[in-house]
């Protein structure tokens, strides 16, 4: 089992930027494909970013291409969104989520093929 905690969310205006964190239990973690998701109030969860294990192929959505990045840091269990040039449409609740076992690229990005999930943590951009 992995417990994942998300952290760094809050109220930013437009253009500003925020570092979301997920801190992961698992001692396993550097296993472990990462993945953020986001679900706007009436909307459907969607994909936001992804990092492989070990940090070397990441994907994002177009949506937020160059402007977000996604990293991890193995030593501290910890996955990170950086989030520039925010837009007001960014607002939702980001969740952090972790697959535990290797999938092939294309699943990176479909939330059904998370195994564990944060509680997620709230983003508001103010126009």
């Amino acid at each position: 089992q992995v417990h994942l905690v998300e952290s760094g969310g809050g109220l930013v205006q437009a253009g500003g930027s925020l570092r979301l964190s997920c801190a992961a239990s698992a001692r396993t973690f550097s296993m472990y494909a990462m993945g953020w998701f986001r679900q706007a109030p009436g909307k459907e969860r969607e994909f936001v970013a992804a990092i492989s294990w070990s940090g070397g192929n990441t994907y994002y959505a177009d949506s937020v291409k160059g402007r977000f990045t996604i990293s991890r840091d193995n030593a501290k269990n910890t996955v990170y969104l950086q989030m520039n040039s925010l837009k007001p449409e960014d607002t939702a609740v980001y969740y952090c989520a972790a697959q535990n076992f290797p999938r092939i690229a294309t699943m990176m990005r479909d939330g059904y093929e998370y195994d564990y999930w944060g509680q997620g943590t709230q983003v508001t951009v103010s126009s």
